[in-house]
């Protein structure tokens, strides 16, 4: 799997040494409660062992991602979908993160106040994971995205950069 992001679109990227991090990794995940934090935990492990350059505030939004991604999985798709699959890419630039699974329904995030996902009796205190997944990709400069897959499920994706750019807050004088 092509990571999004290494190069120009439409411009095959130079050629280069593999960097010892670069790989992608994918882990079948029973549709379960129990399977957020074990997956969140093992895609720490995977990081941390592959000495991935990530620094330690992404590292922190990407593990959150994994939670919301893995967690919208098992409470929405488990009925069509029991076992879904994680996948992590790491490339020279980017870090990926993909939940896949068997539900055709594309996700909507909920709006600030939980609206849209239930008849309104009573404010919600959930489902609001995918907004909190797409302001945590926009802080770090990253890329979000949801694609259908030819079987009829879909994969929910993020990709997060390595090396972020750096931009001033000071005003200029």
């Amino acid at each position: 799997m092509e990571i999004l992001g290494s190069g120009p679109p439409g411009q095959a990227p130079p050629p280069r040494k593999p960097a010892e991090y670069d790989a992608t990794w994918r882990r079948p995940v029973p549709a379960l409660a129990g399977s957020v934090p074990r997956a969140r935990h093992a895609v720490r492990d995977l990081i941390r062992c592959r000495r991935v350059p990530l620094r330690e505030d992404l590292l922190h939004g990407l593990l959150l991602i994994v939670s919301e991604l893995v967690t919208n999985a098992v409470q929405h798709a488990a009925p069509l979908s029991p076992e879904v699959v994680l996948e992590v890419s790491v490339g020279p630039a980017w870090v990926r993160v993909a939940v896949e699974d068997s539900h055709p329904c594309r996700p909507r995030p909920a709006g600030p106040d939980g609206a849209g996902h239930d008849d309104g009796a009573e404010p919600r205190t959930g489902g609001r994971g995918l907004l909190i997944v797409q302001a945590t990709v926009a802080e770090a400069g990253g890329m979000f995205d949801v694609e259908h897959t030819a079987g009829g499920g879909k994969v929910v994706w993020a990709a997060l950069p390595l090396h972020p750019v750096v931009t001033s807050r000071r005003r200029p004088r």
